[in-house]
């Protein structure tokens, strides 16, 4: 059986809870015995609850919370020992010590010789490299499934305003001053002439971004932004648990954020290319009609623990989100083993763990109306084929080893089941060389930027969407007057409103794409339900399979990318209607726009 289809509802067990708290044990308790009291979550079968509570009092921890709707107990204990008692026993079905768990996809990491050799070409460019803000730390455009990279700056130039369109659907409205930059709304038809003159998507229409926030002040999200709807399911954190740096200073009392923030970037820009209005400033989005609710589960410096995760699923299901789009993947493991030999006992738990909790929040969102749409990945990995995994654990800092894998083992939620992942496309629509890939594993493809694909380094290859200020200030990209510094960063002012967009790329750019194109048939063909509109789950992948545009494989199947590193050579597998490279085809509004159901 593959990855992709496993059915994973027999497995079980337990997954971290989002804080560590260094906390000693009893006066003259060993360390071995006691460690720092730690935050688990405790999963347990059908009807076992008692039991489970019952198991952890026995181990020496206590039960502080019950999750009915994933069957979990949030527990507290004292280190490995409690949970190697709590794995043997048979009230618990599995558990994981608390973990930091997720990255948001970011831009693709370049080997350095092809950087090197591609700016020597081309003339002086500036280099961002990780934390500078790119993709979002992680699945959007790097390596794993999102981490930064290199990537070259394009020459910057301000856009110029465009007057007000309509958002109707039934007159044709201009382009947005930056719509010539959007080759990637191009591509899938995604223009005033496309999908947005005749389906723009319904404000009924609720979209979740899991991911970083969401900069709801933005001008160019602004207009369709929802902050009674979002949520905030963490809490920064200045340290890690090693006492390194993590999110850095707290911006607010009690390092609670609030629901219109976003200081990684990642998760704005995300939401741009979903949904920004049709406004007459800067950029448009695949769905410009519908609503944007922030369902933010990633750190400010981009890691994604697992408990925020599962709650942004829940709680997308029981208020009504027509579909959530996931850019960024479950860490500390890039690829979740149950049983790697390379892992000791408690690693194997936790992966366990990570595998079946977000099975259980997603399979409960799925079952709720909830459409799931994942990037795909960024390490140019055939995922039918993973041989070894260098990026896990990454949490803390420095603890990655190199260790075997094989097919048994997940990205999570890329490979979860239920979730329709997507692989990113430069703009000649090639497979971009850092997307990730499988002919079992890639269900769709959609514009995530490549800026090799074309001669030397262009990042205006990538994709442009909007950008937090604050955030860019932050990173030195904008001076003290509001100029760009950096040739990635646009500003389009209009009416004495200026805002600024960013060229990022990288499979956590693609998915929402996808993300948009299913929001425009949940418009279409939505009945009325909780939130405004409902649409079943599978009638909505359906549409998205029946609407994109079949691409065969490349010919010769064996693709060299030339970037001089060592996954240059991807073969393509499959035929043109599923393949490894494009899966069912390159997601198309302008056909979702007027198929018929």
């Amino acid at each position: 059986m593959s990855r992709w289809s496993r059915n994973l509802s027999g497995v079980t067990a337990v997954v971290a809870l989002a804080s560590t708290l260094a906390v000693g044990g009893p006066p003259g308790a060993s360390s071995a015995e006691t460690g720092r009291l730690r935050d688990y979550l405790v999963f347990y079968p059908g009807g076992g609850h008692d039991r489970a509570v019952a198991a952890i009092g026995a181990a020496g921890g206590t039960a502080t919370a019950t999750e009915p709707r994933l069957g979990y107990v949030a527990a507290r204990g004292p280190g490995d020992r409690f949970v190697e008692r709590l794995a043997a026993s048979g009230a618990v079905a599995g558990v994981s010590s608390d973990r930091a768990i997720g990255f948001a996809a970011s831009a693709p990491a370049l080997p350095a010789s092809a950087a090197v050799s591609a700016l020597a070409a081309t003339g002086p460019h500036v280099l961002r490299g990780p934390g500078t803000g790119g993709a979002g730390h992680a699945a959007d455009t790097a390596s794993r499934a999102g981490h930064a990279g290199l990537v070259a700056q394009p020459a910057s130039r301000t856009g110029r305003a465009a007057q007000p369109a309509s958002r109707t659907g039934r007159a044709a409205p201009a382009a947005e001053p930056l719509a010539s930059r959007q080759w990637d709304m191009k591509m899938i038809g995604a223009t005033a002439t496309g999908s947005h003159a005749t389906a723009p998507g319904s404000r009924k229409v609720l979209v979740g971004v899991i991911d970083t926030g969401i900069d709801g002040k933005h001008p160019d999200i602004a207009p369709n932004f929802d902050r009674a709807l979002s949520r905030n399911f963490v809490t920064d954190r200045p340290k890690d648990s090693a006492g390194a740096t993590l999110d850095g200073p707290c911006e607010f009392t009690g390092c609670k954020d609030p629901v219109d923030w976003d200081d990684d970037g990642h998760g704005t820009h995300v939401a741009s290319t979903i949904a920004s209005p049709v406004n007459g400033l800067g950029v448009a989005g695949v769905a410009p009609g519908v609503t944007l609710v922030n369902l933010r589960a990633g750190q400010d410096s981009g890691l994604f623990f697992l408990k925020p995760s599962l709650d942004a699923l829940t709680y997308a299901a029981d208020a009504g989100i027509d579909v959530v789009n996931m850019s960024y993947y479950i860490d500390p493991w890039l690829f979740n083993c149950r049983a790697n030999p390379a892992d000791s006992k408690a690693e194997q738990l936790e992966q366990r763990g990570v595998i079946t909790g977000m099975q259980r929040a997603l399979d409960y969102a799925r079952k709720r109306g909830v459409t799931l749409i994942s990037a795909l990945g960024n390490e140019s990995t055939d995922l039918g084929r993973p041989r070894t995994d260098t990026e896990s654990p990454d949490y803390p800092a420095d603890a990655q080893r190199t260790r075997r894998i094989d097919n048994s083992c997940l990205n999570v939620p890329a490979e979860s089941k239920g979730v329709i992942s997507v692989a990113a496309l430069g703009p000649s629509k090639r497979k971009a060389y850092y997307s990730d890939y499988g002919v079992e594993q890639t269900d769709l493809a959609a514009p995530g930027g490549d800026e090799l694909d074309g001669r030397g380094i262009d990042e205006t290859r990538t994709i442009l969407a909007a950008a937090p200020e604050r955030a860019l200030r932050a990173q030195g990209l904008i001076s003290r007057d509001g100029r760009p510094t950096s040739p990635s960063v646009i500003r389009d002012c209009h009416g004495g409103t200026c805002a600024y967009y960013q060229y990022l790329a990288g499979t956590s750019m693609a998915a929402p794409h996808a993300t948009g194109v299913a929001a425009i048939l949940i418009s279409r063909f939505g009945k009325p339900g909780k939130g405004g509109v409902t649409m079943p789950p599978a009638d909505v992948q359906r549409l998205l399979y029946a609407t994109a545009s079949k691409r065969s494989c490349p010919s010769p199947r064996r693709f060299v990318y030339r970037t001089g590193g060592a996954g240059d050579a991807q073969t393509c597998e499959g035929t043109r209607d599923r393949n490894g490279f494009y899966g069912r085809g390159i997601v198309d509004a302008a056909r979702a726009a007027t198929v018929k159901p």
